[in-house]
């Protein structure tokens, strides 16, 4: 097996180096994902801009952590799990919460239906239940919220596949998946 090891600073181009410095003052810390994929720097920066700026026209941050932790689950990715419990977290939610996210099973309707359609659009590969889509329509979303859904469910993934191919130590606290 092929390891990819999280690389030093001293190791990736001089962009990405400056888009660690940024990390590291904004959040005292350079996430081993984000390091990995600082080898390619044009990578780490669309990224970051993309997750910083996806759905928050039609999301709040608390929908968004919920969206998160449905894809990462369906994708079996336990760094993003791990990650975004911890966000969900700083946003007011539980562990208790971020698990019902994840098992789709949340007892508030709205993030019960968002969490499900972003599962089943990952899960049938872009092609939701009408099910689905009438729920997440009849709880208040619209068109312009389904477009920037795939769009945040396109940015987790990416770094679902990140963690997928590279298997980065976690570094944040480790949460208990069924996989």
């Amino acid at each position: 097996m092929i390891n990819i090891e999280v690389p030093a600073r001293e190791a990736v181009d001089s962009k990405a180096q400056g888009i660690f410095d940024a990390l590291n003052s904004k959040m005292g810390m350079i996430p081993n994902i984000y390091a990995v994929t600082g080898y390619s720097s044009d990578a780490l920066d669309d990224h970051l801009k993309t997750t910083n700026k996806v759905g928050k026209g039609s999301f709040s941050n608390k929908e968004l952590e919920a969206i998160r932790l449905a894809v990462s689950e369906v994708n079996s990715c336990d760094y993003c799990v791990a990650a975004h419990t911890a966000i969900a977290k700083m946003n007011g939610f539980s562990d208790e919460d971020a698990k019902s996210f994840r098992n789709l099973n949340a007892s508030d309707v709205k993030l019960l239906a968002i969490t499900t359609i972003a599962a089943n659009i990952v899960s049938t590969k872009g092609s939701p239940s009408d099910k689905n889509l009438e729920e997440f329509f009849n709880q208040g979303y619209d068109k312009k919220a389904l477009v920037d859904l795939v769009a945040v469910i396109v940015d987790i993934t990416f770094t679902n596949y990140i963690f997928g191919i590279t298997n980065v130590p976690i570094d944040f606290p480790i949460v208990e998946t069924a996989w």
